[in-house]
């Protein structure tokens, strides 16, 4: 598969709208990583990730857990933060995953991959979706621009056949309602795989807390709400 090979430094000007979104990755391109534009103290508008920050979400019967944590690891010779992603039912494990994420000097928040872990009736049986940005071929992607505009595409994550999330913002004045709290201004994004074609999620970020709602509107139904939010 062919690759356009883009600069850092234009991609990460991508966030400025205009013209300048085709920077944006997308699909397959490759990107070239400048590890010193890139640091794991992550402060991005719509989903800031101070160490010991602690998301709580219900799916469900499912609870999923989030939690930034004090660590961080080398991907691409980009230094990420280490972000714990724990689901279950019933106090029982049904998925276990440390994500990496990265924040560029212009305010991008990227994704540098995933070691995920499945379980069955509590016992461990897999990794699939795992990958990491820079083997076999896998690339980063963007979470979320530094300035979402309306119309703006994106690749999130990709690993050929395995992880090929992508991101539409349709809004950036939403209202939503979680268990946490009530909330205008939210940020709506569109996301999408080619992965699973008839699966369309929706999800809305809001300022100074991070995602609060993600819900499938094609494909299986699914809602997944903020419950708790504790800063540390």
């Amino acid at each position: 598969m062919a690759r356009l090979a883009i600069v850092a430094a234009a991609v990460l000007l991508a966030g400025c709208g205009g013209d300048e979104e085709e920077m944006l990755p997308q699909g397959s391109e490759a990107v070239e990583i400048d590890p010193s534009r890139f640091n794991a103290e992550i402060d991005h508008p719509f989903w800031p990730m101070a160490p010991g920050t602690v998301w709580v979400y219900r799916e469900g019967d499912q609870r999923v857990e989030v939690t930034v944590t004090d660590r961080t690891r080398t991907v691409m010779g980009v230094e990420t933060r280490v972000v714990h992603d724990l689901v279950t039912e019933n106090g029982v494990p049904v998925e276990d995953t440390y994500d990496w994420y990265a924040q560029d000097d212009d305010g991008n928040l990227w994704y540098f991959g995933e070691d995920t872990t499945e379980f069955e009736d509590g016992e461990p049986i897999g990794h699939a979706g795992a990958w990491e940005a820079g083997v076999d071929g896998a690339l980063p992607g963007i979470v979320l621009p530094a300035e979402p505009e309306v119309g703006m595409t994106y690749r999130q994550e990709y690993y050929a056949g395995e992880a090929e999330d992508r991101a539409k913002v349709l809004s950036l004045d939403e209202s939503v309602s979680v268990p946490f709290g009530d909330f205008t201004g939210a940020l709506r994004t569109e996301d999408t795989t080619p992965l699973e074609p008839e699966v369309v999620e929706r999800k809305f970020y809001v300022r100074d807390v991070g995602p609060v709602l993600a819900v499938q509107v094609q494909g299986e139904s699914g809602r997944e709400e903020l419950v708790s939010l504790s800063r540390p």
